[in-house]
């Protein structure tokens, strides 16, 4: 089960070069703006994304989407946990929290 945790400590995580981010939204809003080096990986193509974009199972992963209502990052961390990935957590807060926090995004593919 992901473990869910704070802008905080995913900006330390990010900053560190500790975890990557995954975006589990479509890539039109992922193109939009994403998390500083963030992949796209869509909830609905975890199955499909994951084995190339996140090939070390105990890397640790931060899944993100939009918000708390966004269920999107929790559909796709549950998936990631059950494929074998050891070390997934869920921002709930997402890309929301992140850019009002005044934090830096990147946009395009």
């Amino acid at each position: 089960m992901a473990r869910t945790i704070t802008r905080t400590e995913v900006e330390e995580k990010i900053n560190g070069g500790k975890a990557v981010a995954v975006e589990a939204l479509p890539a039109s809003y992922y193109e939009e703006a994403h998390l500083p080096g963030a992949l796209n990986l869509p909830h609905d193509a975890v199955d499909k994304l994951a084995p190339g974009l996140l090939p070390d199972k105990q890397a640790e992963i931060i899944v993100y989407c939009s918000n708390d209502d966004c269920p999107n990052s929790g559909i796709a961390a549950q998936r990631l946990t059950e494929l074998g990935y050891a070390n997934v957590y869920k921002y709930a807060a997402g890309k929301q929290d992140w850019i009002s926090a005044g934090l830096p995004t990147e946009s395009g593919a």
